[in-house]
């Protein structure tokens, strides 16, 4: 028995190979690139407004070019080629007449039909043989035959009867399909002889050496040296280093501005341009006097001078442009004044990458920084300038004519709750706004997604009361009310209630997306819960879209440190505005958990609802964790006449899982399990049941 190697010389198989190949990578390249977007930018509601502001146009573009570099061109490129070299081999299969590999049969060689009997096989063979015997036919040039061709012919007519006859022969034929017995076997290659051999070897040697010793690693390890010179927040391991040196536990929001500066990200912003180029005019520019400042830029003397003490390069124009930007200081040169909108994006991811380091350390103060410096990045406001400056058409002097003699800086809501009326005097008028602006600005403040929080609490599902070390739900119940909202509802105390899953309700128990109603009948059960985007932020000075993000965390007042890490709330299960825009007034739950104290006591921190997006939209406020001795819970327990989960419900099966031991029989009052007995007997028992309860409970104590 031998081998042959069988080569795809009519391109029989060699398309078949290329399309399998090709499809494999086009066709999930294909999904990825016509799948729906899942990106909130996309999906999320807009604030309705036809306000822009003088730069509108270079906004717009730095946000064009992002969302090009998001829609993946390189691989719809790729996915084309894909389609196209798949077509075209779907072509040569359709045009490519078949090779079909035939069986060796006897009946067909001989021309005989299978029913034919021994005699008629004999006597059809002789009369072939006569016919087509060596000796006596000869060769015809016109059918290109030739006396190779016939005697092969006569001799595969031979072994044909032969196959049909003679017992060896015909079990050769049963066994291995052949009159000769086991044939060698052929191995097929999906590619033409001319490729591999005729001296052209070399070249397919030399094809292979370049995908696997060259390109693959090559692309293993421009990936891998991708994500070890990158952090998880995205930025680069250099930036992240400088971020950690620059690193004070004293720091303000100035004061992470100027760390910001620090990352090597700017340097593809400003490597087309000298550093130094346009630096003395920027400067002269935010150096200038202010309209509510002492500069135009809004920073102190101490920020100046720490701009000056940096040598000149790119991070001293990186700093000089982040306070340009936060100052929206007016530039008069192009260059300038899209690397002032194009490096915001850049500082606001450096500032990830700083609230992680923050958050390493623990100390509240730089935490609460990182998100307050995220807020002035998106609406372009530098860190002591007044929240009034998020709606459309306020400058600040018309804010400092709002605010008049204040010494405290006017929140959007305040300004906004103040009758129409009192608004119309404060920023109407010559100078101020003008009745088309005013009505914008207020048109969109009341469009602000303003989450009121009205009760904040802990709570152990399923549990009474929280003891040491077990996991604790901090419940946040608020409501979005838009700033100038009028006619707000009373607040519902059923709608602060968090109503603990049913015992049988799988969907909650294992995690799944639903949320727990009171039903028609007063219990309660489980529903799909729909998550509900806010709507985009309104930040028309920042070149990206950004959907706004809620963080709560806890921090202890007295240690000024972080006691419970911030939680990120990004969508809702209720809707926050309904078809018309108006707002819905529904109660949103938020939930953050995290492990309980090993200690009992009364534990007071201060509770931080912070959003990411606008200035002045945070929540503050203190809230007490009560946990207690296990003993004292077990007794509270026994006197709620809680008891334990059957054995045979899903809350028994968790309480075993649990515990590591079967539930107890669930005790029943004595007129529900002995009908007959009489009222006294019944009361006797019962006594009898709690007096053992307390006595174990005072043991355990």
């Amino acid at each position: 028995m031998s081998s042959d190697y069988s080569y795809d010389d009519q391109a029989q198989f060699f398309p078949y190979f290329i399309l399998t190949l090709t499809g494999i990578v086009t066709i999930p390249l294909t999904y990825n690139v016509l799948r729906p977007s899942s990106d909130d930018e996309k999906l999320a509601p807009r604030i309705q407004t036809s306000y822009q502001i003088k730069d509108a146009a270079i906004v717009g573009s730095l946000r064009s070019v992002q969302k090009r570099k998001q829609r993946k061109i390189k691989r719809t490129m790729a996915a084309l080629v894909g389609w196209g070299l798949m077509a075209f081999m779907v072509y040569l299969i359709v045009v490519t007449e078949p090779l079909v590999a035939k069986i060796w049969n006897p009946y067909d060689i001989l021309g005989i039909s299978e029913a034919a009997t021994e005699k008629q096989i004999k006597s059809h063979y002789k009369r072939l043989s006569v016919k087509f015997h060596p000796d006596k036919v000869r060769p015809n040039p016109a059918k290109n035959e030739t006396a190779e061709s016939l005697n092969n012919y006569y001799v595969e007519l031979t072994k044909a009867y032969q196959a049909l006859t003679d017992e060896d022969v015909r079990n050769n034929y049963i066994q291995y399909g052949h009159p000769d017995g086991k044939q060698s076997f052929s191995i097929g290659i999906a590619l033409p002889r001319f490729i591999v051999s005729d001296g052209n070897g070399k070249y397919l040697v030399l094809l292979y050496t370049g995908l696997l010793g060259v390109l693959l690693p090559y692309l293993v390890g421009s990936w891998w040296y991708g994500t070890k010179r990158r952090s998880k927040e995205g930025v680069l391991m250099e930036s992240a280093n400088n971020l950690f040196r620059q690193y004070d536990e004293s720091m303000d929001e100035a004061g992470i501005i100027a760390a910001l500066s620090a990352g090597k990200e700017y340097e593809e912003v400003l490597r087309r341009d000298q550093a130094e180029s346009g630096l003395a005019k920027l400067e002269a520019r935010i150096s200038a006097e202010g309209d509510a400042s002492l500069f135009a830029a809004g920073f102190s003397i101490k920020d100046k001078e720490r701009l000056e003490d940096l040598e000149s390069g790119v991070r001293r124009k990186a700093l000089a442009l982040l306070w340009a930007y936060l100052g929206r200081v007016e530039l008069d040169d192009a260059a300038l004044t899209k690397a002032k909108y194009d490096i915001a994006p850049i500082a606001r991811t450096l500032n990830k990458s700083f609230a992680a380091i923050s958050l390493a350390y623990g100390n509240i103060g730089p935490i609460a920084g990182s998100f307050h410096a995220n807020q002035h990045l998106i609406q372009a406001l530098s860190p002591k300038s007044s929240p009034l400056l998020q709606l459309p058409h306020f400058t600040a002097k018309i804010a400092m004519a709002v605010e008049g003699d204040s010494k405290t800086h006017m929140t959007v809501q305040q300004f906004m709750d103040l009758p129409d009326a009192q608004r119309r005097q404060l920023a109407v008028g010559k100078g101020l706004l003008s009745e088309a602006q005013y009505k914008e600005s207020i048109k969109v403040g009341k469009q602000l997604p303003f989450l009121r929080v009205d009760k904040a609490f802990f709570k152990v599902t399923g549990e009474r009361v929280i003891i040491p070390s077990s996991l604790v739900s901090l419940v946040i119940k608020g409501r979005f009310i838009p700033p100038g909202t009028e006619q707000v509802p009373r607040v519902d105390e059923l709608d602060l209630e968090d109503v603990d899953p049913a015992e049988d309700d799988l969907e909650s128990l294992m995690g799944r997306k639903t949320k727990t109603v009171k039903g028609p009948d007063g219990k309660p059960m489980s529903v799909e819960e729909k998550t509900v985007l806010p709507p985009l932020t309104f930040a028309p000075h920042y070149a990206r879209e950004h959907t706004p993000k809620w963080y709560a965390f806890l921090s202890d007042s007295k240690q000024g440190k972080m006691a419970v890490p911030p939680f990120t709330f990004d969508r809702f299960d209720q809707p926050i505005f309904n078809e018309q825009g108006k707002p819905t007034f529904a109660m949103q739950t938020l939930k953050a958990q995290f492990a309980a104290p090993p200690q009992p006591g009364h534990y007071t921190f201060v509770m931080h609802v912070i959003c990411d997006s606008y200035v002045g939209f945070d929540t503050k406020m203190e809230v007490t964790l009560v946990v207690e001795e296990p003993a004292r819970a077990a007794q509270m327990q026994a006197e709620d006449e809680i008891s334990e989960p059957d054995e045979d419900s899903i809350a028994g099966q968790m309480h075993a899982l649990k515990t590591g031991q079967a539930p107890q029989p669930r005790r029943q009052k004595a007129e529900d399990s002995e009908d007959d007995s009489d009222e006294e007997s019944g009361t006797e028992e019962e006594e009898e049941d709690t007096s053992d309860t307390n006595t174990d409970t005072e043991d355990e104590s």
